[in-house]
């Protein structure tokens, strides 16, 4: 995951649409149904936006020891509450936390 920025001079923050793609690799012996989940929490831990929740079906083809499984999610008006602030966008597999990707709100 990379860091991204948004600019704005008011509070809330209003993003009228953005997307957030992801792309998991997983093992053969990982094969089967994952629960992802993705949470947007503000520098305090407190959940921003309700939690993504979405079940992906691995398969690994043939006689590869992996495979990959892309997930894009699109969010329409997105709420930030504050200015000048670090939020994160963290991301679960089976209740286990994988990867975070800092989200930086900030005066132009």
């Amino acid at each position: 995951m990379r860091n991204e920025s948004l600019n704005a001079t008011t509070t809330p923050v209003i993003h009228p649409q953005c997307a957030l793609a992801i792309k998991l690799r997983f093992q053969r012996v990982e094969e089967g149904q994952k629960r992802i989940r993705i949470t947007f929490i503000d520098q305090d831990g407190v959940t921003v936006m309700p939690n993504v929740d979405a079940t992906v079906d691995v398969r690994i083809a043939g006689n590869e020891p992996s495979g990959a499984v892309s997930v894009v999610l699109n969010i329409q008006q997105l709420k930030l509450p504050r200015l000048d602030e670090e939020y994160s966008i963290d991301l679960a597999v089976d209740d286990r936390h994988e990867a975070s990707a800092p989200l930086f709100v900030r005066r132009p």
